[in-house]
């Protein structure tokens, strides 16, 4: 199975296209929110059209699970089909349990607490825009950064199969970390 990560479009088709162009094919997307709209202190990402990034996201051939965003509002579900949960999407298979949150309510300790105290095994956030990818109390953290305005300069993505976890540069495909 190859799950495809990603946060932080901002509306952006253009970076959402890289995105998953540069993951390849996924049997599902999870996205960590902040979906359709830049936000007021975000700039308009290259390739803004939070309308034909909808419509992109709906024609998806695979599932795509979402959690909200601080930038998601509930008129986004109108544009959507796919359920944009909050404040946690939760995504479990028979060997796996991912929670994935924004990360803009708690900090990164508090959903660490949640995620271990609920068995979790691996916890997806977003919001920060930028890269994290590491393992605490045998929880694995995945920040795949924002993949259209990333403050460590390099818009980014991850893919997760049985091999491990990647975090990707959606500009070249090349692979920035592993896990």
């Amino acid at each position: 199975m190859r799950i495809g990560i990603v946060s932080d479009t901002h509306g952006s088709l253009t970076a959402f296209k890289k995105a998953l162009e540069a993951l390849g094919p996924c049997d599902f997307i999870l996205h960590a929110g902040d979906i359709l709209y830049h936000g007021p202190r975000n700039p308009l990402p290259e390739g803004y059209d939070p309308r034909e990034l909808a419509q992109t996201i709906n024609r998806l051939e695979i599932p795509f699970i979402a959690a909200a965003g601080n930038c998601d509002a509930p008129i986004d579900q109108v544009l959507i089909d796919f359920p944009i949960q909050a404040p946690y999407a939760l995504f479990c298979t028979e060997k796996l349990r991912v929670l994935i949150n924004h990360g803009h309510e708690k900090s990164v300790e508090e959903l660490v607490d949640l995620a271990s105290r609920w068995r979790m095994d691996i916890l997806v956030t977003g919001h920060t825009h930028v890269k994290r990818l590491e393992r605490k109390n045998g929880l694995l953290i995945v920040n795949p950064g924002s993949c259209s305005l990333p403050k460590d300069g390099i818009p980014s993505a991850a893919v997760m199969d049985e091999n491990g976890i990647k975090l990707i540069n959606i500009l070249d495909g090349n692979v920035i970390s592993v896990f």
